[in-house]
């Protein structure tokens, strides 16, 4: 079961939600509506165990403000990233 984010059009809160399937209408939680839109989420995983595996090759996203991405953060998870 996947969890999403979504972003409410009426009072444009984020919020994640558990779907348990494609049909499902996401609710926002804190206005109520149901008129909501699914947003593209960035994709984040951990290689290996931790820092017994400090050898491993890390791929590391670019910050830079010319590339688009995320140039204010290193997180990739804020609201310049939408």
């Amino acid at each position: 079961m996947p969890i999403f984010e979504y972003v409410c059009n009426r009072c444009k809160k984020q919020f994640e939600e558990l779907v348990f399937s494609q049909d499902e209408q996401a609710v926002c939680p804190s206005c109520g509506s149901t008129d909501t839109a699914k947003l593209m989420s960035c994709c984040r995983g951990k290689m290996g165990g931790g820092a017994a595996d400090s050898d491993a090759p890390v791929a590391k996203a670019s910050t830079s403000s010319s590339s688009g991405g995320c140039a204010g953060c290193s997180g990739g998870n804020c609201s310049s990233c939408h």
